[in-house]
C-alpha cells in the first residue's frame, strides 16, 4: 500500500510541476503566436501596398501608351498628308490652267498621277490587280463573271479598280470581272 501511496504522491507531484509550467507555457505559446499573426498581417499589408502600387504604374503605363498611340496617330496622318500636298498642288494648277491644249493638260494629270504613285510607293504602298493575273479572293473583289474559252479559269480579265497594299496589308481589294 505504501507503494501505492508513493506512486500517488509522485503523481501528484509531476502534476503539480506540470501546472505551474502549464500557464507560463501557455502564455509563450500565445506569445509566440501573436507575434506570428503580427508578423503575418505586416507581411500582408507589404504585400497589399506592393499590388496597389503595381496596380496604379499599371494604370499609369496604360494611360500614358493611350497618349503616345494618339501622338503618333496624329504625327503619322499629318506626315503622310505632307507628302500628298506637292500633287495636291499640281492637280490645282491643272485645273486653274485654262489655257493649256487638251493634249498639255493630260500629260499634267498624267504627271501628277505618277507624282502620286511614287509618293505612295515611298511609303511601301503598291498596287495589284492587272488583267491576266490569276484571281484570288483575298485580294480581289470579283463583280462579274463571264464564260469565255479564251480566258483561263478564275483568270481576270478586266480590272474596274485597282487594289493597293502595304507590305501583306490589303489596304483595297481590287475590283474585277473573272472567266470562269
Amino acid at each position: 500500500m505504501e507503494n501505492n501511496e508513493t506512486i500517488d504522491k509522485d503523481t501528484f507531484v509531476e502534476e503539480q510541476e506540470n501546472e505551474k509550467d502549464t500557464p507560463d507555457l501557455k502564455k509563450g505559446k500565445k506569445k509566440h503566436a501573436k507575434e506570428e499573426v503580427e508578423k503575418l498581417e505586416r507581411e500582408l499589408a507589404e504585400a497589399r501596398d506592393q499590388w496597389v502600387r503595381t496596380l496604379a504604374e499599371y494604370d499609369n503605363f496604360r494611360k500614358r501608351s493611350q497618349k503616345e498611340r494618339e501622338a503618333l496617330y496624329g504625327e503619322t496622318k499629318a506626315e503622310v498628308l505632307s507628302k500628298l500636298l506637292p500633287a495636291i498642288d499640281n492637280f490645282e494648277r491643272a485645273a486653274q490652267n485654262t489655257e493649256a491644249s487638251y493634249e498639255d493638260y493630260r500629260k499634267g494629270v498624267e504627271m501628277t498621277a505618277n507624282q502620286l504613285l511614287e509618293t505612295m510607293k515611298g511609303m511601301q504602298v503598291e498596287p495589284f490587280g492587272e488583267a491576266g493575273e490569276r484571281f484570288d479572293p483575298n485580294l480581289h473583289s470579283a463583280v462579274m463573271h463571264v464564260e469565255d474559252g479564251q480566258y483561263g479559269e478564275n483568270e481576270i480579265v478586266d480590272v474596274f479598280q485597282k487594289g493597293y497594299k502595304m507590305g501583306e496589308r490589303v489596304l483595297r481589294p481590287a475590283t474585277v470581272k473573272v472567266a470562269n
